[in-house]
């Protein structure tokens, strides 16, 4: 397929986009048969490296996956993160690392991780034609840790402070927003106020709300693949689709994303009057 039919397909709106990673040619030609966009993602790091978090991910690790993802897809977009350390310190760092990223995997975009701290920087990029997917909510590279991680947007404060960050997203002209772990609620009024601004707008939730344009999770986690030692275990917003059959595993998620059912409330950060001080942990899936 012809990239310009890529994008329309990915911005036609005319059902919920549903994205998942890739790290392998053999697995992206399986997604591309029901996936809108493909994500090769850091969590890369975790599921192929057995690392304890994606900090230690390298450049050279992402551009050969990609790579070998980009050859595959023939019906998708293909996104890569730029992975941590490749792009904070300045915006001519960014610039140099996503241009190095897209011309040697021919990948669509980039994906980086943060809102309004990173919105100049992102401006920069797209203003010289560079096709940046934001990421605002839980960042996971910005975590050493996975035991207890504090999901945001449990009270006013952190919902506005998402507010801004979509906001200052969409003003450096990103084509999409990733929001992932947050509150139901916040994730909620995050769209509205995009809506505002955009109403065809791509919004992709990760443990996020139902009402995303669409959703994406990590492969391997719905295979049940994951390396299932004490800091890796599966978040509260996967869902592990346990048949033998990759593709018919795959084609499921798809399937109950498009059709609505998933997410729904148990995958979903929701209010809990319960919890002290409004605040809430990463609660992971018990095997």
């Amino acid at each position: 397929m012809k990239l310009k039919n890529k994008i329309r397909k990915f911005f036609k709106n005319s059902h919920p986009l549903v994205g998942l990673t890739a790290y392998s040619y053999d697995m992206a030609k399986i997604l591309d048969k029901y996936v809108d966009f493909i994500l090769v993602g850091d969590s890369l790091g975790m599921t192929l490296y057995g690392m304890n978090n994606t900090r230690k991910v390298t450049l050279d690790m992402m551009i050969n996956h990609g790579k070998a993802v980009v050859k595959a897809a023939k019906n998708t977009l293909v996104i890569i993160d730029l992975p941590f350390g490749t792009y904070e310190r300045s915006k001519i760092q960014a610039y140099e690392t996503a241009c190095k990223v897209i011309e040697k995997t021919n990948c669509y975009g980039i994906k980086i991780e943060g809102g309004k701290k990173f919105a100049e920087t992102i401006s920069y990029l797209t203003e010289r034609g560079i096709n940046v997917m934001g990421h605002i909510g839980l960042l996971p590279q910005s975590i050493k840790n996975y035991k207890s991680i504090k999901i945001k947007g449990f009270n006013v404060l952190e919902k506005n402070e998402l507010i801004e960050d979509a906001k200052a997203l969409i003003e450096s002209k990103v084509f999409s927003i990733v929001i992932e772990a947050v509150a139901q609620n916040a994730a909620e009024s995050v769209l509205k106020e995009i809506k505002k601004i955009n109403n065809n707008f791509p919004v992709i939730g990760i443990g996020a709300s139902v009402k995303c344009s669409g959703q994406i999770l990590v492969t391997d986690d719905i295979l049940n693949l994951t390396n299932n030692n004490k800091r890796n275990k599966l978040p509260k917003f996967v869902k592990v689709y346990k048949s033998s059959d990759v593709e018919l595993s795959v084609k499921q998620f798809c399937n109950e994303v498009r059709n609505g059912s998933f997410p729904n409330n148990q995958f979903c950060y929701i209010n809990n009057k319960t919890i002290p001080n409004n605040i809430t942990y990463l609660k992971f899936n018990k095997k």
